[in-house]
């Protein structure tokens, strides 16, 4: 069996690696990603995970892996900014509190589908003007659920956290094993191409 990553994210493919599973092909799904009116980011993550998965065709000898991270508070999601002025405006929203970040994994085989959903928390310290401005000038909220990386430069405004790293950073790794053995895979032995 060999590997399929449904994502073009590079931290997906270096937190697959440290399962020790190598990864034979990467297949970016193109779906839209916009949530229904009224949608719950729990069930929007969730559908964004299968609906990547349903795109992708699976080979006998496959196992493709998709996953979806969203940045909620409260009822809200926060989605990756337009631009920066909404990477601004999600800064500030998340300034001084707690928010959740959900991720979803969904798993296939020619026969059969998993999912797991992981919930984390994550709190901000308030950040000042300097804080935001010295953050967006970095770029580095550009393509991120919520508009930051909790694994860069983000990291210095999170002061506690709730849940899984990895999850936040956008794989659980803990439940991305346990699927990606059920679907056949062997961690630690570098399978694929």
């Amino acid at each position: 069996m060999q590997l399929i990553l449904g994502s073009a994210s590079p931290r997906r493919r270096e937190l697959i690696a440290q399962l020790g599973v190598a990864v034979a092909d990467t297949r970016a799904p193109d779906i839209d990603e916009t949530p229904l009116k009224g949608e719950l980011p729990r069930p929007y993550c969730a559908r964004m995970a299968q609906e990547k998965l349903a795109v992708l065709p699976c080979a006998a000898d496959e196992v493709v892996l998709c996953a979806d991270t969203t940045v909620a508070v409260g009822r809200r999601i926060l989605c990756k900014p337009a631009d920066r002025a909404e990477a601004e405006a999600f800064l500030r929203l998340l300034s001084g509190r707690r928010h959740r970040v959900i991720t979803a994994v969904s798993v296939k085989t020619a026969q059969q589908s998993w999912l797991r959903v992981v919930q984390s928390s994550v709190k901000f310290r308030v950040l000042s003007d300097a804080d935001i401005i010295w953050y967006l000038d970095s770029g580095e909220w550009d393509g991120k659920a919520g508009g930051y990386a909790i694994q860069g430069l983000a990291e210095a405004f999170i002061p506690w956290i709730e849940g899984s790293y990895s999850a936040i950073m956008g794989l659980p790794l803990a439940q991305t094993a346990g699927v990606l053995q059920a679907a056949g895979l062997t961690l630690g032995q570098q399978q694929g191409a």
